[in-house]
């Protein structure tokens, strides 16, 4: 049990926490925003999925291929503010500019125009973005050189960077109200004159509903994305490069030998066997978790409410919610003590295998008859009339706002039980990037210890991200693959009892059998406290500091 104390030169302050908190939602809501937005290339601007598809993918290539850039200039950048904050203050302010400008697209325009107004602009937006993300991990690395005080740096940053994804699900539902972003008169004349009856008529007014919630919530997220992400920049202090020797002269003229240079430094990282486990282990515990991330949201509506998205009403927004709530107010916290007490090897171990428990309970939560003899039982209905309660005093004051679709329907009754697994599932994320960031960070002084300065933060922190990344893409493959495999039908009202069955199952073992292997990679993790705390003593004589 650790009984370390942090002196107090190594403790970051809570203002410094707090912005570099406000960075993270940033990293959070810019992403989960673009996943959201990007299904309605679809369903608003008409887009051929396969042509969707490759708007996702290609701007990805692109990104791979500029993090590390991004990563190895930050590390040898030498000026008076620092080697990472002028590009996190101008990245921000160009993420969130570009990011509106990304979904300024018209229903009216041509099929093809879209398609290269967006790749375009997505490949503008990840400059900005990659030019904002790569430097602000890197500052998160160098912010404090304390063991502990890493990991609770970074508990903080994942706790506000869970905000993101507790109102990311309500975009859906947002979107497409027209309460809150209503169609305005003109375009509702000119959908008259079309002459359309039925079905033509709901399918274009529905196409300009949510074409209109799509252009107007994406200024207010980058508007909002600009404003918060400049703060890091403004109120965090990374460490004092003044002196830091080696780093290479990034200009025209030494292109070739910083090409070099780059190539260099990533062999470095990639022959870092302590860093390597952690790629390994978060892309299997993340993208374990992305393959099936959509399997709630089908079992909830067709499973549970029989493909009636009408009853299944705001369930699935809720769940997802309620996860991220769980994650940062509960799961993150407590990680991070329990990191205090038996370090991030065990934290992690410890963190993973509750997931595991989580994701096997998911059987029992999501079950129809267990949840419905939940709803007959006196404490079942006790929960519904409580529940119902609330919402018929706060439905009128939520109508007089707008916010008519944020209500809950308790009158079918609940399926709460698919609740109850959330608090083992979020230990899963919920201490993988609390640990791995932190657990980057001391790898980053292994790597000052066998090859000397420059630091490496920004190129660690681009790698990392990379492997995640890489794995989000193929994940998210697999995942329509499992789909296809089980047998869901996407055109289909209902499915049948097999195929839900079947993705009832891969939905509990493709995560727990990814999150089992992660722990296998973990278990002899050579790169603990004692040995962090002897690698940060050596550095500090070698660096003659005090």
């Amino acid at each position: 049990m650790n009984h370390t104390v942090t002196p107090l030169r190594d403790k970051v302050p809570i203002g410094q926490k707090m912005a570099f908190g406000s960075g993270h939602l940033v990293l959070n809501l810019l992403p989960g925003a673009l996943a959201v937005f990007m299904f309605f290339l679809v369903t608003a601007f008409g887009m051929d999925p396969f042509l969707a598809g490759l708007l996702g993918g290609l701007p990805r290539i692109f990104d791979a291929l500029t993090d590390p850039i991004m990563g190895f200039i930050s590390d040898n950048t030498k000026s008076r503010w620092g080697r990472r904050r002028p590009y996190i203050f101008v990245g921000a302010i160009l993420s969130g500019i570009l990011f509106a400008l990304l979904f300024q697209m018209s229903e009216d325009n041509s099929v093809m125009f879209n398609f290269w107004y967006f790749l375009l602009m997505s490949l503008l937006f990840l400059v900005g973005n990659t030019m904002y993300a790569t430097p602000l991990v890197g500052l998160g690395y160098e912010m404090t050189s304390d063991y502990n005080e890493r990991t609770r740096l970074m508990a903080f940053a994942n706790t506000v960077g869970q905000i993101a994804w507790m109102l990311v699900p309500w975009f859906w539902v947002v979107i497409a109200d027209p309460t809150v972003f209503p169609i305005s008169d003109e375009t509702l004349m000119a959908i008259g004159e079309l002459g359309l009856s039925g079905d033509d008529l709901l399918k274009v007014t529905n196409e300009k509903l949510q074409g209109t919630g799509v252009r107007k919530l994406s200024i207010l997220v980058g508007i909002g994305c600009a404003v918060l992400g400049i703060l890091p920049a403004l109120f965090c202090k990374g460490i004092d490069a003044g002196k830091m020797e080696n780093r290479k002269k990034i200009s025209l003229r030494t292109l070739s030998s910083s090409f070099k240079d780059l190539f260099q430094g990533i062999k470095d990282v990639f022959q870092n066997k302590p860093f390597m486990k952690l790629c390994g282990a978060t892309f299997l515990v993340f993208n374990g978790f992305q393959m099936v991330a959509s399997f709630s949201f089908f079992i909830i509506v067709f499973y549970i409410y029989n493909g009636d998205y009408g009853n299944a009403g705001t369930w699935p927004a809720w769940f997802a919610s309620f996860t991220a709530l769980v994650t940062a107010f509960a799961v993150i916290p407590i990680i991070s003590r329990i990191s205090d007490k038996w370090g991030k090897r065990r934290a992690f171990i410890i963190s993973t295998v509750i997931s595991i428990i989580g994701y096997c309970l998911k059987w029992w939560g999501f079950d129809n008859e267990l949840n419905a003899t939940f709803n007959q039982s006196s404490i079942g209905q006790g929960v519904n009339s409580f529940v119902g309660s609330i919402f018929e005093a706060i439905n009128p004051f939520l109508d007089s706002i707008g916010m008519s679709w944020f209500s809950i329907d308790v009158s079918l009754g609940g399926p709460w039980l698919m609740f109850l697994p959330i608090p083992f599932m979020a230990f899963g994320l919920g201490g993988l990037f609390t640990l791995m960031m932190s657990m980057t960070a001391d790898v980053c002084d292994l790597d000052e210890l066998e090859n000397g300065m420059p630091r490496k933060e920004g190129t660690f922190g681009a790698i990392y991200w990379w492997m995640v990344k890489l794995g989000q893409a193929i994940s998210l493959v697999l995942g329509g693959a499992i789909l296809t495999l089980v047998g869901f039908d996407e055109g289909a009202v209902s499915q049948t009892a097999e195929s839900m069955l079947r993705l009832r199952i891969a939905d509990i073992i493709i995560p727990a059998s990814t999150a089992a292997i992660a722990i296998w990679i973990m278990w002899k993790y050579s790169l603990n406290e004692e040995r962090a705390r002897e690698i940060k003593e050596e550095l500090i004589k070698r660096r003659g500091e005090l």
